[in-house]
């Protein structure tokens, strides 16, 4: 770890962009979420504690920028025909081509909630104590919304317990991991 955690900002922005993607599902305000977030993390970097960890605080405020924004707007943007949705990741190849239509398009229907569990635990990696920590809940509660997320999720793609998604996506295959869902 660095003297500076400033120097440490550049190696998390792609993280911080796919998790701002995965929020906004448009990659010009996406983009713009990162800069503000960066832009606040830099100002206020006499407020990070060092030795702890700085990806959970940056996606902790980027997460809370996104909420904020959200709350002051008061309204939101349907993506009644995927446009933005469709914008969330790389297509994979051949057949995980459709399988990966068909993911966006149910991940696009969960609450929030169940898609920020799923994008901070499965996608980002984050442990279940990190996520509880950044959205300001139990761990109980991000177990659960993981969980739910997941079930419906498997409902949404009509999986059975056994079935596997033909994807190419690393991400995308992290969110709906069979291990991931047996551990909860």
């Amino acid at each position: 770890m660095s003297a500076d955690p400033r120097e440490e900002l550049v190696e998390h922005l792609p993280s911080l962009r796919a998790f701002a993607m995965s929020l906004c599902r448009n990659s010009a305000q996406a983009d713009d979420l990162v800069q503000d977030t960066i832009v606040k993390a830099w100002t206020n970097m006499d407020k990070f504690k060092a030795g702890t960890n700085l990806r959970a605080w940056l996606f902790t405020i980027l997460r809370n920028t996104f909420y904020s924004a959200r709350r002051r707007s008061g309204r939101e943007v349907a993506d009644v025909d995927g446009a933005f949705s469709s914008n969330l990741a790389t297509k994979p190849d051949h057949d995980g081509r459709l399988a990966m239509k068909d993911f966006e398009k149910a991940f696009a229907t969960l609450p929030d909630e169940q898609r920020e569990a799923l994008l901070l635990v499965g996608a980002s990696g984050f442990s279940y104590e990190e996520a509880a920590d950044m959205c300001g809940c139990a761990v109980g509660t991000i177990k659960s919304r993981a969980n739910r997320g997941r079930a419906r999720l498997s409902e949404l793609l009509s999986m059975g317990e056994n079935d596997t998604m033909e994807l190419t996506d690393q991400s995308t295959m992290a969110v709906m991991s069979a291990t991931q869902m047996k551990s909860m």
